[in-house]
């Protein structure tokens, strides 16, 4: 079997050994359910709030403003469907964008069809958002504005401490998908203006089916499981307390090494993108060249499909996505790569390469040189490319 080099952690990361470490007792050993009474659960509800300690110290909350839930797209459904319920009486209008990831996009589908209306802004072609649309998009009904902090496909950083800011002026409640950014890039919730957050432990090396929301004290959004009393009353069912461990001991470890994490990650990063750049004729970057992940590199290469591509790269070892995981079954381009004004044909030759801080640059270099001889052979099949260059010869 080849060496396997993993070059997908936007979709999903390693579980760290100290993570696994610190789970592995939660399972066996101290496996009671933490909601008890009986003297046994209080190991593991000293567990659950220790790891509730961990998670907001990252992104500067209180302990008790973090509720844990089943993943990102749990937290995301809860944040819009809650709010909208709380605050309908305001009104029944949001505000989110066009590259959003689906577990956005599709909740406000179904928020439309119970009569929300939804607004969803135009960005960049570097995948940002218009500050002064979005002013100009807040109405008196407006009760939410949803952007996410960096997106997962293109890797580009929104501006979210001057959209919190907007949002807190014109009276309207902050929430943002951090699902992408939270453990690999600063977050601070009360500097940036945020009322609430998504993240998910899978994307910063802790265990799948676990994820947390951050809601500001004070905001008045209800229950989206209910059920029995746990996390005080908010989110009913019996605690994941192996998955809870891990996300806490993960948090802690991102917050430890974010500084030479981002700083290894980002010149590696600079360096994929200058090799391809460089050595890779019709190749386009795509995202925000430098406010943008510290390990996200997405190009898309003309006359070429991306899921060949991909086979191609699987067949060397190399694992790499074309966008979202979530949507790697579709034959539709990313609405993410149309949003930011990419044309079809374009579009479908994308490919997303998000690194670790164990990424090497022996690794990355050896997924430059087959990426080069990848896309050469496929152009030379292309009847597109063989008519270009003839056109451009003349």
């Amino acid at each position: 079997m080849k060496k396997i080099i993993y070059l997908d952690n936007a979709a999903t990361t390693k579980v760290s050994d100290e993570v696994l470490k610190e789970m592995l007792p939660y399972f066996t050993d101290v496996y009671s359910n933490p909601s008890a009474v009986y003297s046994f659960a209080s190991e593991g509800k000293k567990a659950v709030m220790e790891a509730r300690n961990r998670a907001a110290a990252l992104i500067g909350a209180k302990p008790e403003e973090i509720y844990f839930t089943g993943g990102g797209s749990e937290s995301d459904n809860w944040a819009l469907k809650a709010t909208a319920e709380a605050y309908a009486s305001k009104g029944k209008h949001i505000i989110t964008t066009k590259i959003e990831h689906h577990a956005i996009l599709h909740t406000c589908e179904y928020l439309e069809k119970q009569g929300y209306e939804i607004t969803y802004l135009d960005v960049d072609s570097d995948g940002k958002i218009s500050l002064e649309e979005l002013e100009k998009a807040i109405r008196p009904d407006t009760i939410l504005v949803s952007v996410m902090t960096a997106n997962n496909e293109i890797g580009t950083i929104e501006p979210v401490a001057e959209i919190g800011r907007i949002a807190h002026e014109k009276g309207t409640l902050f929430h943002t998908d951090a699902v992408q950014a939270f453990g690999h890039i600063p977050i601070n919730v009360d500097e940036m203006n945020i009322d609430m957050l998504s993240a998910s432990g899978h994307k910063f090396n802790g265990p799948k089916g676990i994820g947390l929301m951050y809601i500001r004290k004070g905001i008045k959004i209800r229950s989206f499981i209910h059920g029995g009393s746990q996390e005080r009353g908010r989110r009913a069912g019996t605690s994941n307390t192996p998955g809870i461990v891990g996300t806490g001991k993960a948090a802690e470890l991102a917050g430890l090494t974010m500084q030479e994490r981002v700083k290894k990650e980002t010149e590696l990063r600079d360096y994929l993108i200058s090799r391809i750049e460089a050595e890779i004729p019709y190749a386009k970057l795509n995202g925000h060249r430098t406010d943008r992940l510290p390990n996200n590199v997405n190009f898309c290469f003309r006359f070429i499909e991306g899921e060949s591509l991909l086979i191609l790269l699987d067949q060397q070892g190399i694992c790499a996505s074309s966008g979202s995981a979530c949507t790697s079954g579709s034959l539709d381009p990313s609405h993410v790569l149309l949003a930011i004004g990419l044309p079809h044909e374009i579009a479908h030759g994308s490919l997303r390469i998000t690194i670790s801080e164990e990424t090497t640059k022996e690794e990355a270099d050896f997924v430059v040189d087959e990426l080069k001889k990848i896309v050469e052979r496929l152009r030379s099949m292309s009847p597109l490319y063989e008519d270009f260059i003839k056109k451009n010869e003349k």
